[in-house]
């Protein structure tokens, strides 16, 4: 008998064991990596799981927020 794993969808909740159009994101403070849906990437602790190129879309861009920062202007 084979198990098929259930992941949800960080950014909307929804839990799915067919994951066409599917995405995993592994992160670090300096480094993020996007797959396409893969079981191997997707087991791993560090992974986070999106139902779609839109929420993976959402994650992306506050990631860049939370370390792109703009710098300020120095005093002249």
């Amino acid at each position: 008998m084979t198990t098929v794993k259930a992941y949800r969808c960080e950014i909307c909740g929804i839990e799915a064991q067919n994951f066409n159009h599917w995405f995993v994101i592994q992160c670090s403070d300096q480094k993020l990596t996007v797959f396409k849906w893969d079981s191997a990437a997707a087991s791993e602790a560090s992974a986070l799981h999106f139902c779609g190129e839109r929420h993976a879309e959402i994650y992306v861009s506050r990631w860049f927020e939370s370390i792109c920062v703009p710098r300020r202007a120095s005093a002249r």
